[in-house]
């Protein structure tokens, strides 16, 4: 009964959804959000965490991979299930920070790995896109129907942040009862202002090594399925609207590049929210424009909890040493098992 209590959907007039503070405080060596950026990605390894991986067959014949972290030998009854940001997977340092998080605070953790992403390509011509909801809803059905756990958590990072927000958002109905709150941090709930604004001079860095990685996946997928696509202009694509422009929006059955962001952009979603969420993006974050701090949505809303710390850069919110304590995973264990969010 105590359990069925502290995580029931709690009543809209208990909520106070925009949060003015936030407790994060950044390693003193840490002095910006492009350290704070780098530090968390390059330098941190998790090697406590130990997959196990399974492969999730879906409707349209296409697949992903799922890697599972479990608490113990006892089925835990609850999942925290993690979702990647672009070009990631379930080994980046930052998906298995929260999986050991998890793990230490009594859940079992499922680190999915979109189309293309869990070290074989996808069967399909399309792969994964930052609005594909559908792949996720199938990993909670999933964990609901087959692996019969009782309380769903989500957690998503940046691309998978968005994803996990217009999930939550765009058809409140389809959404599990099991599904009981979700936490997701760096998210770019603008695709259009975020994909100019990732390409400024003082991002280029981060611009090209995305760039590299989405033009590999298209020449690799054009090995697998030869004369299906158009490799004539890959090298010439320098940023996501040409990327995105040529293939993201017609693999996926958008009309172009501005279809695509205007219609997979989670902030359109978020007043459609019925489930507990916190969303941390911190306002030094290197990657996103003023746009992806959606305050008058999270002001109005009765479920959406917005956090903005004055640093993190963009997936950082390192505490300590470069292995050290995260806050986002520490955050994210609190909203999860707090009586009440915020």
């Amino acid at each position: 009964m105590l359990r069925k209590q502290l995580f029931r959907r709690l009543p809209p007039a208990r909520f106070m959804p925009l949060l003015t503070t936030s407790d994060y405080r950044p390693a003193m060596f840490l002095a910006n959000g492009h350290l704070q950026t780098i530090a968390a990605s390059t330098l941190r390894r998790v090697p406590e965490v130990r997959y196990q991986r399974e492969r999730l067959e879906l409707p349209d014949g296409d697949f992903v991979d799922l890697d599972w972290s479990l608490a113990g030998t006892t089925p835990a009854g609850r999942v925290g299930i993690i979702s990647h940001g672009l070009e990631g997977d379930s080994n980046r340092p930052y998906v298995r920070g929260m999986a050991r998080a998890l793990n230490q605070a009594g859940f079992d953790a499922l680190a999915w790995n979109y189309r293309g992403c869990g070290g074989e390509t996808n069967r399909l011509l399309r792969a994964y896109h930052l609005g594909d909801t559908d792949d996720l809803a199938e990993v909670i059905r999933h964990a609901s129907e087959q692996k019969h756990y009782a309380e769903i958590f989500l957690t998503g990072f940046s691309a998978g942040g968005n994803v996990t927000l217009k999930y939550l958002g765009e058809n409140a109905a389809r959404v599990p009862a099991q599904v009981r709150r979700a936490a997701v941090f760096s998210v770019p709930t603008d695709l259009k202002a975020s994909s100019v604004h990732i390409s400024r001079w003082q991002n280029q860095v981060y611009l090209r090594r995305f760039m590299n990685s989405l033009r590999e996946k298209i020449r690799v997928k054009d090995a697998r399925l030869p004369g299906q696509l158009d490799l004539s202009e890959l090298n010439k694509l320098r940023d996501f609207p040409q990327f995105d422009e040529r293939f993201t929006a017609p693999l996926h059955g958008f009309a172009s590049a501005d279809d695509y962001y205007e219609q997979a952009a989670s902030g359109r979603y978020l007043s459609g929210i019925r489930v507990p969420t916190l969303l941390v993006n911190a306002l030094n974050d290197p990657f996103l424009p003023s746009s992806c701090f959606p305050r008058e949505a999270a002001a109005a809303s009765q479920f959406l909890y917005l956090e903005t710390p004055t640093v993190g850069g963009h997936v950082g919110f390192n505490e300590g040493g470069p292995a050290g304590t995260y806050y986002s995973e520490r955050r994210a264990v609190d909203f999860f098992t707090r009586a009440e969010p915020g």
